[in-house]
């Protein structure tokens, strides 16, 4: 395998990917969410939400809206979706967001204005133009936008023309991330997801003469009908469209979790070897067009600010991704989101009818969540450290959390030793480096300091690389 060290990131030889490519979580949060519980209620998410402005760290607010619909299913997707024509469901939907936006607001204290605001989906674009007015309208009267803020959508290209980029632009978003994963016939075809090229570059060319601050694209690895030579054409346009940031994310099949997953044929799936050289390839050839490495799939222009983020040591980690502002208080609407407020994690039902219904109740829809004690807190941030810098300065660690920080970790440091071995990591007497060879494995470099984790037998249920 070609040595990348130069670009930030050296590819491993397939014996060394299959000694260390273990499950592991991807960390945007920690603990994960497969640790929340029911004993975390909506009374605590209140209370949460009242103790902002006595936070002895105030910390900036963001927001993210959760849109569940889609116009037709793709057959690889896992996230939590509502697959519809019937936009009447849309109008009942952004009724109860506005229900939701009001209940939060009761509560929250300290500043409202939102430096960060995200829609996830689904399908965020399933809105018309008047119903994309009404949730910023929904908002925006209620959480005022930050000057200077980072307020981005997610975008599938078949729904949203250049009247619709427009007035995403006109409603103040200024970030726009394109489903993309591969834009070869064959492979969407097998996928059910048909969105040419040209559908594609017009709509990443109608966000830049609209104004849009970046342009983000997803990709993934690992889908039925791909080889190495037809997602080495992808990459190709891909690179001729240069979106800011590039998402490389490897495909799950996980059919028995994920119903639309079993329209896929187990035949038309790559090898084990033939996705490892996909993603391989995919590295090299963005890493030598100017896309610095940020961790595990994500690429950013080196002029960009992950890229200028991760150089300065302020790169954060969330539930969307890697983010360049410092770690936010976050309020999240619809269903199945997913909110950070202080020390509480709360989550909503996955489904929408329970939402309805504890919402249209006048509470909040809270059924699970997880409370960070004063060791998880301390974890979490060595956990994003890693994740985000490839590198732990044990001082910085002892002066913020005043421990001994290699008798705190001893446990971790003894089994580090084996990534040293294999010169994954580099273990000085001052600071813990992720290696250029241990970038593509930092998860399960990070996965040794998850306490929670090490104490279970849930490791299987995360991702591989391959």
């Amino acid at each position: 395998m070609s040595d990348l060290s130069a670009s930030g990131v050296e590819l491993p030889d397939l014996d060394l990917l299959k000694k260390f490519d273990i499950p592991a979580p991807r960390y945007t949060s920690y603990p994960t969410a497969d640790r929340f519980t029911s004993a975390l209620t909506a009374e605590d998410y209140e209370e949460a939400l009242r103790n902002r402005e006595n936070e002895k760290n105030k910390r900036a607010l963001s927001v993210y809206v959760h849109i569940p619909f889609c116009n037709d299913v793709c057959y690889y997707c896992g996230c939590n979706k509502i697959v519809t024509r019937d936009h009447d469901r849309a109008t009942g939907y952004l009724d109860v967001i506005a229900k939701e936006a009001d209940l939060v607001k009761q509560h929250l204290t300290g500043d409202t204005e939102i430096e960060q605001l995200h829609f996830g989906g689904g399908t965020p674009t399933f809105l018309t133009n008047e119903e994309l007015e009404r949730v910023m309208s929904i908002i925006r009267t209620r959480f005022p936008l930050q000057k200077g803020g980072e307020f981005s959508i997610e975008v599938d290209p078949r729904c949203c023309p250049k009247d619709k980029v427009e007035k995403l632009a006109e409603l103040g978003l200024n970030r726009m991330s394109l489903g993309v994963q591969d834009l070869n016939p064959d492979v969407q075809k097998a996928v059910n997801r048909i969105q040419p090229y040209e559908l594609v570059r017009d709509t990443v060319n109608n966000a830049r003469a609209a104004g849009f601050h970046s342009v983000n694209m997803d990709l993934i690895y690992g889908l039925p009908k791909q080889t190495r030579e037809s997602f080495a054409e992808t990459i190709d346009k891909v690179i001729e469209m240069s979106p800011d940031r590039i998402a490389l994310y490897h495909y799950a099949h996980l059919p028995n979790h994920f119903k639309p997953q079993r329209m896929i044929l187990n035949a038309d799936l790559p090898s084990t070897l033939t996705k490892v050289e996909i993603m391989f390839d995919a590295i090299r050839r963005l890493t030598a067009n100017g896309y610095r490495y940020i961790g595990m799939d994500h690429f950013a222009k080196e002029n960009d600010p992950l890229s200028i983020a991760q150089k300065n040591g302020t790169l954060q980690r969330n539930f969307q991704g890697y983010s360049t502002r410092a770690d936010c208080d976050m309020v999240a609407l619809g269903a199945s989101s997913i909110s950070k407020v202080g020390r509480i994690y709360a989550c909503n039902p996955r489904d929408i009818e329970p939402y309805y219904d504890a919402i249209n109740k006048g509470r909040l829809a809270t059924v699970r969540g997880f409370r960070l004690s004063d060791e998880d807190e301390l974890r979490y941030w060595v956990i994003m450290r890693i994740m985000c810098q490839f590198e732990l300065v044990k001082s910085e660690v002892e002066q913020k959390f005043g421990i001994d920080f290699d008798k705190t970790f001893a446990w971790e440091l003894k089994h580090l030793a084996h990534y040293e071995k294999h010169e994954l990591v580099e273990l000085h007497p001052d600071r813990i480096v992720v290696s250029p060879k241990g970038k593509i494995f930092v998860r399960a470099v990070a996965m040794q300091f998850d306490r929670y984790l090490r104490e279970s037998d849930r490791a299987g249920g995360y991702s591989t690389i391959a």
